[in-house]
């Protein structure tokens, strides 16, 4: 697992910035580590029936598949949201074991590993976003830890709730 008290190999922008990406999805991986399948697929808030532990790995597994395939690569969106169910991905993944969720998650987190050591961080997607806006590499990454971190704080959260494990 990537930890924040890590020292790089090298301190370069992109080391940083895989690092930091890193860091935040060992964490999403290791606040599941120990969970029943049944708390997994346990939603606790009332007003977010949908906020599950499956549904928020499945959500950043899928967030990232949004940036990388869709808007940067260009590639047609084959995620299983829609205008009418934009939270689907949360919704179906109670339908799926926690472990397999996991695993697809960390095995797209490699292959977009492997993009982002060969390419440059300038480098515009080549689809664009919300009214026109067009990112770079770059923001993608940021965009993606800070995501990803945020959800982490979901995931301490329902963790505690679910068996009383506290995060750190």
């Amino acid at each position: 697992m990537t930890r924040i008290s890590d020292t790089p190999t090298a301190w370069d922008e992109r080391t940083q910035l895989t690092t930091f990406l890193d860091y935040t999805r060992d964490t999403a991986r290791a606040k599941c580590e120990g969970l029943s399948a049944e708390n997994a697929r346990k939603a606790l808030l009332p007003g977010s029936p949908l906020m599950t532990v499956s549904g928020v790995i499945n959500h950043l597994r899928w967030v990232e598949y949004y940036w990388f395939q869709v808007i940067f690569l260009g590639e047609e969106d084959l995620a299983p949201m829609t205008d009418e169910d934009p939270d689907r991905e949360m919704r179906i993944a109670v339908d799926f074991p926690l472990t397999q969720l996991l695993d697809e998650y960390a095995e797209q987190s490699a292959r977009y590993r492997e993009l982002v050591a060969k390419t440059d961080l300038d480098q515009q997607a080549r689809k664009t976003f919300r009214n026109g806006v067009c990112v770079d590499l770059r923001w993608i990454l940021h965009h993606l830890t800070e995501e990803t971190a945020r959800h982490n704080g979901h995931l301490d959260i329902m963790r505690e709730l679910l068996d009383g494990t506290v995060g750190y």
